[in-house]
């Protein structure tokens, strides 16, 4: 049954369609958006979620945008006590706190995508790494990885996680900010995975100095439909091949996360 579906009744008809049947399980938490007008049945909406969702324990309502490189969300605790979880992806742990790191739970099969095309004993950078959930399958299949991250929080959390999903020998983890990486690490990396947070496009001329030649960036970014083909355009004059590229869901309307699946010439 939908979340409408099972607040049917309690809220309004008026109202019940100003409510979105979509929500985010990031462990046993559950993420909803409750917008303007619905403030008053916020408790009956949390209740129902936990209803719905035995394993949750906790539910939260977004009440902020994703700002900076760090990416805190705000979040308002609706029932629950905590912002603590461990998720479950694929059979790997993460350990976080929702309200101060970035995480997405609906990008599961994309990570798993990706890092299954990572072989045993290629060197990978991951940018912007959060708690590790790029990190650990790509080390969990035999590559040395470097992972950076500028989030305190994030960076203790990736630690941690690392260690629960003991890959920790075979990853520098580096707290700092993604721009600093030619003076970080040496260059010569056999594939990127950038999870580029909104505005942050500029790293790509990093990036594309740190892989070697025929080497791999996967690199993931905000755009609309009339932006792929300059895009397009930007990656050929930064001799980068794009075989394959589609887009990862909907973040607002008209504007998608696309994944470009890039070659260095």
């Amino acid at each position: 049954m939908s979340l409408k579906r099972s607040l049917a009744g309690i809220i309004p008809d008026d109202k019940i369609a100003l409510l979105s049947d979509r929500y985010e399980v990031i462990g046993d938490v559950a993420i909803v958006s409750i917008p303007p007008g619905l403030e008053a049945y916020q408790a009956d909406i949390a209740l129902a979620l936990i209803s719905k969702r035995k394993n949750v324990r906790t539910v939260l309502r977004k009440s902020g945008k994703l700002e900076g490189e760090e990416r805190i969300p705000s979040f308002e605790v609706l029932i629950g006590s905590g912002t603590i979880t461990e998720h479950h992806e694929f059979g790997y742990r993460y350990r976080l706190d929702v309200a101060k790191v970035f995480f997405n739970s609906r990008l599961a099969t994309e990570r798993m995508r990706v890092t299954a095309k990572v072989m045993p004993g290629e060197r990978v950078l991951i940018p912007f790494c959060g708690v590790g959930p790029f990190v650990i399958p790509a080390a969990a299949r035999g590559a040395t990885v470097v992972a950076v991250d500028w989030n305190p929080d994030a960076f203790t959390w990736l630690l941690l996680n690392l260690e629960l999903n003991q890959v920790s020998g075979r990853v520098q983890a580096i707290n700092d900010n993604a721009f600093r990486i030619p003076d970080l690490v040496h260059p010569d990396f056999n594939r990127v995975i950038s999870p580029t947070p909104y505005g942050m496009d500029k790293i790509l001329d990093t990036l594309a100095r740190m892989v070697k030649k025929g080497g791999s960036i996967h690199f993931y970014t905000f755009k609309s439909g009339r932006e792929i083909e300059p895009l397009q355009r930007s990656f050929r004059e930064r001799g980068l091949t794009c075989p394959t590229y589609h887009d990862c869901g909907f973040v607002a309307p008209g504007i998608c996360r696309y994944v470009f699946d890039l070659i260095k010439e």
